[in-house]
């Protein structure tokens, strides 16, 4: 069947363009059922037709708690197979990725577990690192903390600057959420408690993209 997906983003929504190509060339075998944003001007909700939007700004609501219950509400609605966040810039509460645990990946431009946060792309610049990527991984309540499931990997240039190292990662971030949700649509990949199953079998160690955009052990 047909996997139905919710996109949680903040801004742009490139990766959700990614999702929605992928879908339209026939090499995803999913749905998105539903874009949710923190910011109802966000670029990334008018990818999709409005009766798929939710937005709603968080200081609308008494507290974050009940921000965030009417967004698992709107999500759940929604009847997703997994929840997607792209670019979603808040950090969840534990009682929305309770709710969605299991189910719940995010896309994160760093080699986790190196540069949990922002800012990742000057951070590794500043470290001198020879090399740099972007990592899918379950979402847990410690950010940035949850299994790694994948990585993609490439090598920092001389002159680079953030902005050109982030530009460059872009198109190796889509590529690297495709081939983990073709993983994930297609029942090959589980949270089980604290371990992560990859076609039945433990995931001891991330899995990487290589340049034909296979997931490799």
């Amino acid at each position: 069947m047909t996997a139905r997906i919710a996109v949680l983003a903040s801004g742009r929504g490139s990766n959700l363009q990614a999702i929605l190509q992928a879908i339209a060339d026939g090499t995803l075998d999913a749905d998105v059922v539903g874009v949710f944003s923190d910011k109802p001007t966000a670029p990334a909700l008018r990818l999709v037709p409005a009766a798929r939007r939710w937005s709603a700004r968080p200081a609308a609501f008494p507290d974050r708690a009940a921000y965030e219950a009417a967004l698992a509400d709107a999500v759940a609605a929604t009847g997703p197979d997994w929840v997607v966040c792209a670019g979603y810039m808040r950090i969840l509460g534990d009682a929305f990725i309770s709710r969605f645990r299991g189910r719940l990946l995010n896309i994160h431009p760093s080699l986790l577990p190196k540069y949990r946060g922002l800012h990742t792309h000057a951070r590794a610049l500043e470290a001198g690192d020879t090399e740099h990527g972007a990592s899918v991984h379950f979402v847990i309540p410690e950010l940035d903390a949850g299994t790694v499931i994948a990585q993609v990997r490439l090598p920092v240039l001389p002159g680079d600057t953030p902005e050109a190292l982030a530009a460059r990662l872009l198109p190796r971030e889509h590529a690297l959420l495709l081939a983990v949700l073709r993983l994930a649509t297609s029942g090959n990949l589980a949270e089980q408690g604290d371990i992560t199953l990859c076609h039945g079998q433990p995931l001891l160690n991330a899995l990487s993209l290589d340049s034909a955009d296979r997931l490799l052990p």
